[in-house]
């Protein structure tokens, strides 16, 4: 998750009180809260109660005299390191203090009183489940809530996320992040304020051989049913005819086990899938489309006067990888800082083992450039589980008498349509190379704002692999 604070705002006092700095704090982009240094202070002296001064990254001073513009900035940036520090540090950035205290700011910052509301929330397949919350509570709240409301077990809810996503002009979801616990999924999407921004349910896991344990449940079993469905019909999972053919042959028979065994063996079966940007690979300035899934990146793209090509990149074959932003400057060539600066130019780069003793670096220039490094991230996260003999499944914090608060009227997953005739203009792919499709990407990098080398992380599931291995 990338957090910046790229500008700061000079802002009254209370009551009329002296002014003060605000520093804007940016998830992905977005304002998550506005804070003052005395909060941000506050923040790090419970923390080093609570951890210790040695665990914890360096903070900006007080001053004694009133900052110049140049030391304003100084700060910022230096506060700026120290959040994303803390966030990066695993036991830090998930503690309660930490996650508490950005859930109280972005409250704050947008002004919500505490009250109940009903929030919508979205099934893969356009299905609305409406639940009553608080406006304070945070992700792991109105996950159980929607869990409730659907009557999936206590066992099986961390099989599935909330995603914040924005719906385009066709009804395809555009994933923007996935719903983290320091924020409050209800201020997090109205603050947006727009309608085009949605929360969606979908499963939070990539390896296929965890679908037996959501398969034994007839909840669990639906909502994955209705996701295939659904990115079947998108084209985010690639079927030929005869597999088009046996797939509706059997959902006739309502044989959802066989459906979705069948969909397993399907390239790009659990992919999430991202709009289209550009990629430097194999050349400059590449027109792609990125999907993630199954311990891998995929590139299709389409080379001048050839057809539809992909190119995988497997997650274990990632030596690291970063994400960098950069603000493209007004047409004057100069800007003060935090003012006057154009839309974040966002990049995920991998340096990927193309084959024995040679790393390259490849990049992709998309919006959704953070989204595909948490995905990467969770990537090599199951992988290191599985590596180590443990297991995905994970229960939420208990609620009152240790089970989850269950909804009166409880609301069944509809069963999706019957599949639409292939789309025609929908052509098969082939490998980019031999050579490329047996390359294994390993990375996992936690997002970072410039491209230094103390900003690229190692990925602990990286394996060195020689020509005869690719």
């Amino acid at each position: 998750m990338h957090f910046s604070i790229p500008e700061t705002e000079s802002r009254s006092g209370d009551s009329g009180g002296s002014a003060y700095v605000a520093y804007n704090i940016h998830v992905n982009g977005v304002l998550h809260c506005r804070v003052r240094y005395s909060q941000l202070l506050g923040l790090h002296e419970q923390l080093r109660k609570e951890y210790g001064a040695n665990v914890l990254p360096a903070f900006p001073p007080k001053k004694l005299f009133s900052l110049t513009p140049a030391e304003v900035e100084q700060r910022r940036e230096q506060l700026e390191k120290y959040m994303q520090a803390v966030r990066q540090d695993p036991l830090l950035g998930s503690s309660e203090t930490f996650n508490s205290f950005l859930r109280r700011a972005q409250q704050e910052t947008q002004q919500v009183p505490t009250e109940e509301v009903s929030l919508e929330v979205l099934l893969s397949n356009g299905q609305k489940v409406l639940v009553n919350v608080l406006t304070s509570d945070q992700t792991e709240d109105v996950l159980e809530a929607v869990a409730a409301k659907l009557d999936l077990p206590d066992d099986l809810i961390g099989y599935f996320s909330l995603f914040l996503v924005r719906e385009k002009e066709d009804g395809a979801f555009s994933f923007v992040r996935k719903l983290q616990e320091f924020e409050l999924p209800y201020v997090s999407v109205t603050s947006l304020r727009s309608q085009e921004y949605k929360i969606v349910l979908r499963k939070s896991y990539w390896d296929s051989a965890y679908d037996d344990d959501v398969m034994e449940n007839r909840v669990g079993l639906n909502l994955l049913y209705a996701q295939t469905v659904s990115d079947i019909e998108r084209g985010w999972i690639l079927v030929t005819k005869e597999q088009h053919r046996q797939l509706k042959s059997l959902q006739e028979k309502v044989s959802k086990k066989e459906f979705l065994r069948l969909a397993q063996t399907l390239r790009h079966y659990g992919y999430l899938r991202f709009d289209a940007c550009v990629a430097d690979f194999p050349e400059k300035d590449c027109p792609v489309v990125v999907s993630a899934g199954n311990s891998e990146l995929s590139l299709q793209l389409r080379l001048p006067g050839q057809q539809l090509r992909e190119g995988s990149f497997r997650v274990t074959r990632m030596r690291c990888w970063r994400v960098t932003s950069s603000v493209p400057l007004p047409s004057g060539g100069t800007s003060s800082p935090g003012r006057g600066r154009g839309e974040v130019r966002l990049e995920l780069a991998f340096e990927y083992l193309m084959s024995k003793d040679r790393l390259q670096w490849v990049t992709i220039t998309s919006p959704q450039a953070i989204m595909m490094s948490i995905c990467l991230q969770s990537m090599v996260d199951e992988l290191m589980v599985k590596k180590s003999g443990g297991s995905i499944r994970k229960m939420l914090r208990r609620r009152v008498g240790g089970t989850l608060r269950r909804s009166d009227s409880q609301q069944a997953v509809k069963s999706p349509p019957l599949l639409e005739s292939p789309d025609a203009s929908r052509e098969s792919m082939v490998k980019l190379s031999s050579k490329l499709s047996a390359v294994s990407l390993r990375g996992i990098g936690t997002p970072s704002t410039d491209a230094s080398a103390s900003d690229v992380h190692g990925n602990f599931a990286f394996e060195g692999i020689g020509d005869e291995d690719l």
